[in-house]
């Protein structure tokens, strides 16, 4: 019997669906203030390709957020992509039991539950970028087409 891939949940998913990418292994403390500089210069890439993945309530329901780490979410115009009235960020219990992730980890890719999606419509005029591949320690380039696609997200101006 053949042994299953070894990865995590969304590096299956992209191999499953044959998305061109590569993972990027880094050591970083996920508690290093200005986490995602850090881990742009350990992978010696501009800060603005790195992107992160939060976990948002919007009007009492889930929904990923992905934003550059140059910027902060900008939780009132994430409520208005989403068609809502309040976004705040999910506790952290909330976003990892939902997503199956944990902090630091969390990709908008294999998720436990699929979640609405918005991505920054910065990713749009990049040709990769980085997020995330679902665990502290691995990131993953793709094209954002790619990851629209997969993730069936909108894209909206949702940082600060």
């Amino acid at each position: 019997m053949a042994k299953k891939a070894a990865g995590t949940p969304a590096t299956v998913l992209l191999t499953a669906r044959q998305v061109p990418h590569e993972l990027h292994p880094y050591d970083v403390s996920p508690d290093l203030p200005n986490y995602g500089a850090v881990v742009a210069a350990a992978l010696g890439v501009e800060p603005a390709l790195l992107f992160k993945t939060l976990i948002a309530e919007v009007d009492g329901g889930l929904i990923v957020a992905v934003v550059p780490v140059t910027g902060e979410l900008d939780l009132k115009a994430l409520a208005g992509a989403a068609g809502g009235k309040r976004a705040a960020l999910a506790e952290r219990a909330v976003a990892e039991r939902s997503s199956g992730y944990v902090r630091g980890g969390i990709s908008p890719l294999g998720q436990r539950r699929r979640l609405p999606t918005v991505i920054d419509d910065s990713a749009l005029t990049l040709a990769r970028m980085y997020v995330s591949a679902g665990r502290r320690g691995l990131q993953v380039s793709l094209a954002p087409a790619d990851l629209i696609s997969l993730t069936e997200a909108t894209t909206a101006p949702i940082r600060t």
